[in-house]
């Protein structure tokens, strides 16, 4: 038996949402808990993302009078995901039927939800069982003062640090073309000088679900510790019984949870696992570097799904290199009058499409097209009304056209030599696409036809959702483009897990005292994004079951 510095019941490498969530189990249980985070703040990749749910028939759902199921979930996730070793049907039932308890679970115990907005759809909401609504959820925006001095700023910062709602922020660039959004551009300065006068820090988004978190784990009496990392993990007779840190040998009674993140910023597996794939384009946080991933195969572990990541297209403006969050272009590309080109001018995919398979479409077409990077061709009709990348285009247009970034030219053919495809190549795709246009129905990769397409689009082109809100000619001048290239919130393969969390082995047997979640294991999604929050959603879902299954609960939680 090995001797240990210090013992707890359940140990968690890693401080991403699911580690929370299942140290509030044990903590309900009355068990204890120590959480080990490697870098200086802790929320992980989570705390820096949207900090989504993705939860079929959840609460919120519920109480606004929407009809939904976990039969409508699983019928989704089987017409949309393929049989993996991470994903099979039995492990997306296990989701759909217990990941809505998870969500009741959180509320009991303090942390503040609700839902994102009305429509926010899943990403393939024509699939059966798809949801032309929203199943995703967020937490309220949060004082990040409630967390003490010494915990305040131990949080991971986020994208969104302000008073607003996520559903709030993603309306504010359509501002010039709305009072009531101007209305509430007011009321959210309001309360940010609200905020100054009481002394309140807020913060939104990603940063607010792993605050409450954070902060409702605290007064439960989770141990929580940072610049830790997770150096070994200690087998006794076949049995995960503890970690090495740098700060000692730590036993876990009941098993050790690893929720330590992908490898997004690990170029030597990237280049092992995903060749060709950048690290640089990663918006994960320089900690997401996949330490535990090899460690879990050492001890008997089978990774699965490696080759997977959770693309997120981005352009590469001046700056990008050091930009806290690498500039976005889905929604660039979804608006009207915009279209994706490959190097030789040929449009290729619906450009309005899940993220996840934007660049996974990329990668498949870079085999046998020159496609990395892909150029976003606009007009000057998209220019006068729309972002490129999050930013709004006429405060930058000199220095971009300056630096090289923007390609801009007074007809097609002059914009065709600038990006180096065949004029007539890119001429005669934009004629194809301003056809599509005037019939209203794009009959080569049918953008408009989803209800995610008119989400990604523009909602003020149409009373109801409708196609016209994703589609737009191409034909006033100037003519412009950008460069995209597929980007990543993460890597999406880890320890293949079963329904309880456990990692198993390659004959289906588990390592016994070991559980992964989140990033850390092959994603029960397979190798599809099925909608917004649908790797946090897992990440918590199986987080909550690993914790229930270690410490042999059944309902009285």
């Amino acid at each position: 038996m090995s001797s240990f510095d210090e013992t707890y019941d359940w140990v968690v490498a890693g401080s991403g949402a699911g580690s929370f969530v299942s140290a509030l189990v044990m903590r309900a249980a009355g068990k204890s808990v120590l959480i080990l985070e490697k870098m200086p703040t802790v929320g992980g990749t989570t705390a820096k993302s949207g900090g989504v749910i993705w939860v079929p028939n959840n609460r919120f759902m519920i109480d606004a009078g929407e009809k939904d199921s976990a039969a409508a979930g699983i019928t989704y996730l089987d017409a949309v995901c393929e049989d993996l070793p991470g994903s099979t049907h039995e492990k997306r039932l296990t989701y759909v039927t217990e990941a809505p308890k998870m969500i009741d679970f959180l509320v009991e115990q303090g942390v503040a939800l609700e839902r994102t907005c009305d429509f926010w759809p899943d990403y393939y909401d024509e699939a059966p069982g798809g949801c032309k609504t929203t199943r995703t959820l967020t937490a309220r925006y949060f004082n990040k003062k409630e967390l003490g001095p010494e915990w305040a700023d131990r949080l991971q910062p986020g994208f969104a640090h302000a008073p607003a709602r996520l559903a709030e922020g993603m309306q504010l660039p359509y501002a010039a073309k709305s009072w009531k959004i101007k209305a509430l551009m007011a009321r959210i300065g309001l309360r940010i000088l609200w905020a100054k006068v009481t002394g309140k820090d807020w913060v939104s988004a990603g940063a607010a679900l792993q605050g409450r978190m954070l902060l409702v784990a605290l007064k439960a009496g989770v141990d929580v510790r940072t610049e830790t990392p997770v150096r070994e993990l200690i087998v006794e007779h076949g049995r995960v019984t503890g970690v090495v840190t740098d700060r000692g040998r730590i036993g876990a009674r009941l098993g050790v949870l690893v929720n330590a993140g992908g490898f997004a910023q690990n170029q030597a597996m990237r280049d092992r696992y995903m060749p060709g794939t950048q690290a640089a384009w990663s918006n994960t946080p320089p900690g997401d570097t996949g330490d535990l991933h090899p460690e879990m195969e050492r001890v008997g572990g089978v990774l699965g799904q490696m080759d997977q990541m959770v693309g997120y297209q981005m352009t590469r403006m001046p700056g990008w290199e050091k930009a806290f969050v690498k500039p976005p272009i889905q929604s660039t590309t979804g608006k009207p009058h915009a279209i994706v080109v490959d190097q030789s001018g040929m449009r290729y995919m619906n450009e309005g499409g899940s993220y996840e398979l934007f660049c996974q479409t990329m990668w498949e077409r870079n085999k046998t097209v020159p496609a990395v990077p892909s150029w976003a061709v606009f007009d000057g009709n998209f220019a006068s009304e729309y972002a490129i990348g999050g930013v709004k285009m006429a405060k930058y247009y000199d220095m971009w056209r300056e630096t090289g970034y923007l390609k801009q030219a007074d007809t097609v053919k002059g914009l065709a030599e600038q990006i180096g495809c065949d004029p007539a190549v890119l001429a005669q795709t934009i004629t194809r696409w301003n056809g599509f246009v005037d019939a209203g129905r794009d009959e080569d990769f049918h953008r408009g036809e989803r209800a995610y397409d008119q989400w990604l689009g523009d909602p003020f082109r149409s009373a109801t959702p409708a196609p016209e809100r994703s589609l737009g000619r191409i034909d006033t001048g100037p003519f412009y483009a950008v460069d995209i290239v597929p980007g990543d919130v993460s890597t999406y393969g880890g320890a293949v897990t079963d329904t309880a969390g456990r990692v198993t082995r390659a004959d289906g047997s588990v390592v016994e005292g070991l559980y992964a979640c989140g990033v850390s294991s092959a994603s029960v999604m397979g190798g599809v994004y099925p909608g917004a929050g649908a790797s946090i959603g897992p990440s918590m879902a199986f987080g909550y079951l690993a914790a229930r299954h270690a410490a042999g609960i059944g309902n009285q939680i």
